[in-house]
C-alpha cells in the first residue's frame, strides 16, 4: 500500500474533527441563552442555562460541549459558550424594578459586572462569535459597537444574530444596515425560526 494511501487511511480512521468555539455575545435580554439552549436541546437533550426577563441572568460563562449538528449532509461539532451579556453601565437599582430585594440587587450588579469581565477575558477562547441582538430595538448602540469592535480587532469571525423575528415590531433590516460588512442571519431563537440558516452560516464562515 504507497505511504499516501497509508497516510490517508490513517486520519480518516484517527483523525479530530475540528470543533468550533461559539461564543454568544451580546446585551442583557437579546436572547442569547435562549438560542444556546435552542441549539442544545434540539441536538443534546439538554439546555445550557437558565432563561429570565431580569437583566443579567447569566453573570458567568455557560458552556455546553460537544454539541453535534447534522445540517445539509454536513457535520458540525461546536462548544457553545454563553457569555454574560455586556453592558457599558450596571446599576443595581434597575433590578430592583422587577422586585429584587436591595441586598439582591447590589449582588447582582456585583456579579453582573464580574461577568462582563470574564466574557471579555473569554473572547481569546472563541472562534466564532454569534453577536445576539434585539430586532426590536436600535441596533445602532455603543454596546453593541463596542463589542463588534473588539471581535474585529482579535480578527474573530462574526455572525449577527437579528433575533426576535416572530415578533410584530421586529425590524431585522435595521441590523442588517447598521453593520453591512458582517453575515446577517435572521431568526427567533425562541420559536426556533431559521435556525438551519444559521447551521449554515456557521460552516461557511468559522475559521
Amino acid at each position: 500500500m504507497p505511504w499516501r494511501r497509508i497516510i490517508g487511511w490513517f486520519k480518516r480512521m484517527f483523525g479530530r474533527r475540528k470543533i468550533v468555539r461559539l461564543g454568544f455575545y451580546g446585551p442583557p435580554n437579546a436572547g442569547k441563552t435562549t438560542l444556546a439552549n435552542k441549539i442544545a436541546v434540539d441536538w443534546t437533550g439538554e439546555p445550557v442555562g437558565k432563561v429570565s426577563e431580569i437583566p443579567h441572568e447569566t453573570r458567568e460563562v455557560q458552556k455546553k460541549e460537544r454539541v453535534v449538528v447534522q445540517t445539509k449532509g454536513k457535520k458540525l461539532i461546536m462548544n457553545l459558550l454563553d457569555m454574560p451579556g455586556i453592558a457599558t453601565k450596571i446599576d443595581y437599582e434597575d433590578f430592583l424594578k422587577h422586585g429584587l430585594s436591595t441586598n439582591d440587587a447590589q449582588q447582582r450588579a456585583k456579579e453582573a459586572t464580574k461577568g462582563v469581565i470574564e466574557a471579555i477575558k473569554w473572547l481569546e477562547n472563541v472562534d466564532t462569535a454569534l453577536v445576539v441582538m434585539d430586532s426590536t430595538k436600535d441596533p445602532y448602540t455603543q454596546v453593541n459597537i463596542t463589542i463588534i469592535g473588539n471581535l474585529e480587532a482579535r480578527n474573530i469571525p462574526v455572525i449577527i444574530i437579528a433575533n426576535k423575528v416572530d415578533l410584530k415590531d421586529a425590524k431585522p433590516e435595521q441590523i442588517q444596515e447598521a453593520f453591512p460588512q458582517h453575515p446577517v442571519v435572521k431568526i427567533s431563537g425562541l420559536k426556533g425560526k431559521n435556525i438551519d440558516s444559521l447551521y449554515e452560516a456557521i460552516a461557511k464562515h468559522s475559521r
